[in-house]
């Protein structure tokens, strides 16, 4: 089965073809970066408009790469939510109209359920498993018992991952994306150099407002010039990783699953991965460990399609579904 799939919920217009849910044929990501860089975060107007000036390039692009045309697909998908609406808008619309003209279904597919699909593309894994969803809005343990059947059993009370990360960045005079910079300059430093919160919530619970506030208070205790960026970095992202690390383990002893999935755009952190790599040695519990791609991290087209193939939120009758900003 072929389906275009099209993603357009943030600042990255995107459009992928992809078969059986697992083979990515093309994959097109139009970046939006450097407009936002100037104003340190996303502008959600000027992203909707980009995204409209981007996706008929886009969409051309990816049918071009996996050299076929748009009457040869099975059917067309779009990320529905959450997101910023108008972005979210110029995506569907563009995957409705085209299921309309070519006479295809539409897929309506859920963001969040989109990046655990990443770990389908070009691997073998299936459920049951743990997933740990980690983005800029979203910090999730989710339990997917099976393709239909899922459960978030633990998640955030406050600050997404992604979100802090880009927060206390920004606290260090890092410019956006401050995420990634802040991994980047986490490696030079001293993870041990401070002793950063863990937060002790429930059982079911994130928690990183303290941990945020209290780097921040780190900060201030320096002078400007003086301050030790790459130390607070380190000792940050351990902290982070350490918080991730223990409740994602617990869960999976209870649950008794031997495989564990990252996904979401802070999947892709250097720290994070190279910690849960380790729970593939033998001595750590000999876990099956997967993460998306790189290019599958990040918001893409390709989940998206992945999704609509092994869970779409609704096959039949979606094109009357609209978008949502939250779940």
């Amino acid at each position: 089965m072929l389906i275009c799939g099209i993603e357009s919920s943030c600042d990255e217009t995107a459009c992928a073809i992809v078969e059986d849910g697992r083979h990515v044929l093309s994959s097109v990501v139009a970046s939006q970066i450097k407009t936002h860089m100037q104003f340190g975060g996303v502008v959600p107007e000027i992203a909707a408009r980009e995204h409209l000036e981007s996706i008929n390039y886009v969409i051309d692009e990816a049918f071009k790469k996996a050299g076929m045309r748009p009457s040869e697909v099975d059917a067309f998908a779009a990320t529905m939510g959450p997101g910023l609406v108008g972005s979210l808008l110029v995506g569907a619309n563009a995957a409705k109209t085209m299921s309309l003209v070519y006479k295809k279904p539409f897929i309506a597919v859920d963001h969040l359920q989109a990046h655990v699909c990443a770990n389908f593309i070009d691997t073998k894994i299936a459920p049951p498993f743990l997933c740990l969803l980690i983005s800029g809005g979203h910090t999730q343990l989710i339990n997917i018992a099976s393709f239909d059947r899922q459960k978030i059993i633990a998640e955030t009370i406050d600050d997404a991952v992604g979100e802090v990360y880009d927060k206390v960045a920004r606290l260090l005079g890092l410019p956006y994306p401050g995420g990634v910079l802040l991994d980047k300059t986490a490696q030079k430093g001293n993870p041990h150099a401070f002793e950063l919160p863990i937060a002790h919530v429930q059982k079911n619970e994130f928690s990183f407002s303290g941990l945020k506030s209290a780097a921040a208070r780190l900060i201030e205790s320096f002078d400007k010039k003086n301050v030790p960026v790459e130390d607070i970095c380190a000792s940050f992202q351990y902290t982070i990783k350490e918080t991730l690390f223990r409740k994602t383990v617990d869960f999976a002893r209870e649950l008794n699953y031997d495989t564990i999935v990252l996904a979401g755009g802070v999947a892709a952190n250097s720290e994070i991965r190279r910690s849960f790599s380790e729970l593939h040695e033998p001595q750590n519990g000999g876990y099956i460990i997967n993460f998306p791609e790189m290019a599958y991290c990040t918001d893409n087209a390709a989940m998206v399609a992945s999704c609509a193939y092994f869970n779409p939120i609704k096959s039949h009758d979606s094109l009357t579904m609209e978008v949502y900003s939250r779940i």
